[in-house]
């Protein structure tokens, strides 16, 4: 990694959804979301006959759809067990989480620039992380697996979901709780996403540099100069100690 650019950083953390998975599109999520419930009614169909109707199910999903306020996080479990009246506590709903998250990460596909660079960075002695809200407050234990399963979790030093401090981003704690992890102030680090609703305002209240990653090349944003690859990142940065 040479010594370039305007950033001059310890550490890069980095969003997961569209910067080094992807996922969906926004304009997708209704169709990812009406596939996913259809995997539970399915699944607690298997299980026995449905507490509700599905006509009742789909009126409950729209009002469960909704965010709490103070960007707190409406996890998962709580969300099924309230749209399908069953157990918070029990295992038919972890159960339904798993299957409710099956058809999200069947569309996965790991970015090819990600692991290239992860790996580079780490080389090149910067520390790097992994900082995610995730769908509908699903559970951080299942989003584990699956960066475990993209090859992923071994690649970085941390990593941090929503799930974890009960907040996501743009909130303070989500940051809070990776830089304790790697020890560092977030003046030293950048943060790079997709997303300047999180992705940008959250990590720069800290005073945390930060860097949009703009996969599709989309209208230019006023002050920004997004990446469309993370292969531009290396342009970008300085590390710490470098001449």
């Amino acid at each position: 990694m040479r010594a370039a650019g305007e950033f001059q950083v310890e550490a890069v953390l980095f969003d997961l959804g569209n910067t080094l998975v992807t996922y969906w599109q926004r304009e997708e999520w209704p169709a990812v979301l009406h596939e996913a419930i259809e995997a539970v009614i399915a699944f607690l169909g298997r299980e026995g006959p449905l507490r509700v109707s599905e006509q009742v199910v789909w009126e409950r999903v729209e009002e469960h759809s909704r965010s709490l306020p103070g960007h707190r996080v409406y996890p998962l479990e709580e969300r099924l067990a309230a749209i399908f009246v069953v157990d918070r506590e029990g295992p038919l709903v972890a159960e339904a989480s798993r299957q409710f998250m099956a058809p999200l990460f069947a569309r996965g596909r790991l970015c090819a620039d990600a692991l290239p660079t992860l790996a580079a960075l780490r080389e090149a002695g910067c520390k790097t992380a992994i900082v995610s809200n995730s769908p509908w407050g699903s559970p951080a234990a299942l989003w584990r697996k699956e960066i475990e399963r993209l090859g992923l979790r071994s690649q970085v030093d941390a990593d941090v979901f929503c799930g974890d401090v009960g907040w996501r981003k743009p909130a303070r704690p989500i940051f809070d709780a990776v830089l304790g992890r790697l020890g560092l102030a977030p003046e030293r680090c950048l943060f790079v996403g997709d997303d300047p609703r999180w992705d940008l305002a959250g990590p720069r209240a800290l005073a945390m540099q930060a860097l949009l990653i703009d996969r599709a090349g989309g209208p230019a944003m006023a002050d920004e100069r997004p990446i469309q690859s993370l292969e531009e990142l290396e342009g970008r940065l300085r590390l710490v100690g470098e001449p």
